[in-house]
């Protein structure tokens, strides 16, 4: 006997966990289709890790470095951005240290960042959205063909929506829903995850180096880069350093003043200094290797999706575009 698929038109109040850029896209796209959409996000703020850090004096992208754009979905809101001023082309020069010698980088895409801040464009996607933060989703469970939310602020939410869309990292998703949707095991069995150790350093003079942004392809650093290198950065001096990935990974639940010594020692010896104050902050899902391609997941039946960039290749476009078709899915269901 034929499955029957219950009419999406019937389930129209989402409600996506994460607001991270898949998950504002997501929200978007289904926003705009005439769903209610509720968006719930454990932290204070938004984007996920196209984040920003600010300080006194100070502010630096200390997630992801820059984007590009490819497919011609994202090149599309990509363009909205750019008139928007909201995002604009990352223009400097961008080197390799490698053998203990500087080179040139050849890129094959034009870089882009958000502007004044990476934080930019998902603070534009959110605007018209309804955002809850600081609600930490703890649980979440099926009954009567509704989505039960508990979390750890709040308890149990009235809210009780006919779609769950999980858009955060692949353990996140596992912890919640593996009890309940046997897909997500093969999915995050599929995805390699690792962290990345990022500091934060601020100084009090200009640093010269060769290259204001680098790839770092030897040694425990992994990227380099002046942070007011960027189009409309303003404040004091500050580079943003990132760990590399498999050494990052390997020291992901150390003590983080044991790690910081070792970052900038890093630095120092590839022609920087030692800052007059650092931050540092640990990325424990940072990116996918090899990279994940299915795009998205989506059980239409039972009323339950996953998004995120480490379904779709790991980068910012990619998180858009899985969150984005995702969204298109449910829509051209209904």
């Amino acid at each position: 006997m034929a499955l029957i698929l219950p009419r999406i038109e019937e389930k129209s109040q989402v409600a996506i966990i994460g607001a991270g850029l898949a998950g504002l896209s997501c929200a978007s796209a289904l926003t705009k289709a005439g769903m209610q959409v509720k968006v719930f996000e454990k932290s204070r703020g938004l984007a996920g890790r196209m984040s920003t850090r600010k300080g006194d004096g100070w502010q630096c992208d200390h997630g992801a470095r820059y984007f590009t754009a490819r497919d011609p979905a994202f090149q599309n809101q990509l363009a909205i951005w750019l008139r928007q001023g909201i995002a604009a082309q990352w223009d400097t020069p961008i080197g390799v240290y490698e053998n203990q010698a500087w080179q040139s980088s050849k890129p094959s895409d034009p870089r882009y960042v958000g502007t004044p801040w990476m934080t930019s464009p998902a603070q534009h996607l959110a605007k018209p959205l309804d955002i809850h933060q600081s609600h930490t989703i703890t649980q979440i469970n099926r009954a009567q063909q509704q989505w039960l939310l508990h979390t750890a602020e709040h308890g149990l939410l009235e809210y009780k929506p006919d779609w769950v869309i999980l858009a955060v990292p692949a353990p996140q998703a596992l912890a919640l829903s593996q009890a309940i949707d046997p897909a997500i095991a093969a999915l995050h069995g599929q995805a390699k995850t690792e962290g990345c150790w990022t500091m934060m350093l601020r100084f009090n003079e200009e640093i010269i180096m060769p290259f204001e942004a680098a790839f770092i392809n030897e040694g425990i650093l992994s990227w380099v880069a002046r942070n007011n290198a960027k189009p409309q950065r303003t404040g004091e001096e500050v580079w943003v350093i990132h760990g590399q990935s498999q050494w990052s990974q390997d020291q992901i639940d150390a003590d983080p003043q044991t790690i910081a010594p070792q970052m900038i020692a890093a630095f120092i010896a590839i022609g920087g200094k030692a800052p007059a104050e650092y931050s540092i902050h640990r990325w424990r899902y940072a990116s996918s290797d090899p990279a994940y391609q299915p795009r998205f997941h989506c059980d239409l039946e039972r009323g339950i999706g996953y998004c995120g960039d480490w379904l779709h290749g790991g980068r910012v476009e990619g998180a858009w575009l899985s969150g984005h078709a995702l969204a298109n899915t449910i829509i051209a269901a209904r």
